[in-house]
C-alpha cells in the first residue's frame, strides 16, 4: 500500500537546522503581493528591511523545512504527487518571529485518516531557537485515492458563520505571475507553474498555491483590523475549500469577536466560489 499508516506514525521526528534573513522574509511578503502601492509606509513594513516585521504565515515556508511535498517522502508514505491536495493549514505562534534567525525544525507525520476516497496525512513541524519555542505548524494533505483502509476519519467539526453582513470585506488580486514569484519560497510543486502537469493533475491550467492565498488574507486581516501589528497574531487556521487561479480576485470577508477574527474567501470571477473556509486568527 503506498501509505503505511503504522510506519509513518512510528517513524522518528526528523530534526533541520533552517535559516533566514531579511531577504527571505521580502521575497515571501512580494510573492504574497506586498509592495502596493511601493511607497506606501504600510507596505514598507512588509518590503523594506530597515522597517521589516514578519508576517506570522511566513512559518509556512521558513527554511523551506519538511513542507507539503517533504513531508511525502516520510517513511511509509509514496504516493503520487498529482493527487495531492492541501486540506487545511494552521499554525500557532509562541512569540513573534525575528527577521534574522536560526532555529531547529522538527518534523513527523502526527496523524493519518481515512475519508473514504481519500487519505489525510497531518503534517507537523515544531521550530524552536536558542530562545525556546518559535511557532507549531499542522498541515492536511490529501492524497486522492488512498483512502478507504480502514482507519479513524478523525475531526470534522466545521464553524459556523455568523449569521449576519460581515463586519469587513476587502478585495485583492492575484497577479498573473503571483504563482511563479511565491514559488520561490520553497514550494516547487509544478501544478503550480507547468501547465502540463496541471492538466494531469485535473485543472485546465496552474493554480495559485494554497498557501499563496493562506498568507494573502492573514495579511488582509492584519492590516484591516490588527493595526498592521503582526505580533498579535496568536494562531491561525484554515480549511482549503477551492482553488484560485493566478489573475482573478480574492474577496474576504471578516467578522470581528473578542480575541478572534472569522473570516471566509472566495473568488470573484467564479461568482464567489469558495476558496477558505473554517477560517479563523485569534489574536491579542
Amino acid at each position: 500500500m503506498p501509505i503505511d499508516v503504522a510506519k509513518a506514525l512510528a517513524a522518528e521526528p526528523r530534526s533541520t537546522e533552517i535559516v533566514w534573513d531579511h531577504k527571505d522574509i521580502q521575497l515571501y511578503h512580494l510573492g504574497l503581493g506586498a509592495g502596493v502601492p511601493a511607497t506606501d509606509p504600510d507596505e514598507l513594513r512588509y518590503t523594506l528591511e530597515s522597517r521589516l516585521h514578519v508576517l506570522p504565515s511566513f512559518a509556512t515556508v521558513a527554511g523551506a523545512g519538511m513542507g507539503v511535498v517533504g513531508g511525502l517522502s516520510a517513511p511509509g508514505i509514496e504516493v503520487d504527487l498529482a493527487a495531492v491536495l492541501h486540506g487545511g493549514q494552521g499554525i500557532v505562534l509562541h512569540r513573534p518571529i525575528p527577521v534574522r534567525g536560526k532555529a531547529v525544525s522538527t518534523s513527523k507525520v502526527a496523524a493519518v485518516y481515512d475519508k473514504g476516497k481519500a487519505a489525510v496525512l497531518v503534517l507537523r513541524t515544531e521550530a524552536a531557537d536558542a530562545d525556546g519555542p518559535l511557532w507549531t505548524s499542522d498541515a492536511q494533505i490529501f492524497v486522492r485515492g488512498e483512502g478507504g483502509f480502514g482507519g479513524e476519519r478523525g475531526p470534522s467539526a466545521r464553524a459556523e458563520q455568523p449569521d449576519r453582513a460581515p463586519d469587513h470585506t476587502v478585495e485583492r488580486k492575484v497577479r498573473e505571475e503571483q504563482a511563479l514569484l511565491y514559488r520561490l519560497s520553497g514550494d516547487w510543486n509544478p501544478l503550480h507553474a507547468d501547465p502540463e502537469f496541471a492538466r494531469l493533475a485535473g485543472f485546465e491550467r496552474p493554480i495559485l498555491h494554497g498557501l499563496c492565498t493562506y498568507g494573502m488574507t492573514l495579511k488582509a486581516v492584519v492590516d484591516t483590523l490588527l493595526g498592521g501589528e503582526v505580533a498579535r497574531v496568536r494562531s491561525y487556521t484554515t480549511r482549503f475549500t477551492g482553488v484560485v487561479f493566478p489573475g482573478e480576485t480574492l474577496r474576504i470577508r471578516m467578522w470581528s469577536g473578542p480575541g478572534r477574527v472569522q473570516v471566509s474567501v472566495t473568488a470573484v470571477e467564479r461568482d464567489d466560489a469558495p476558496v477558505l473556509s473554517d477560517t479563523l486568527v485569534a489574536h491579542d
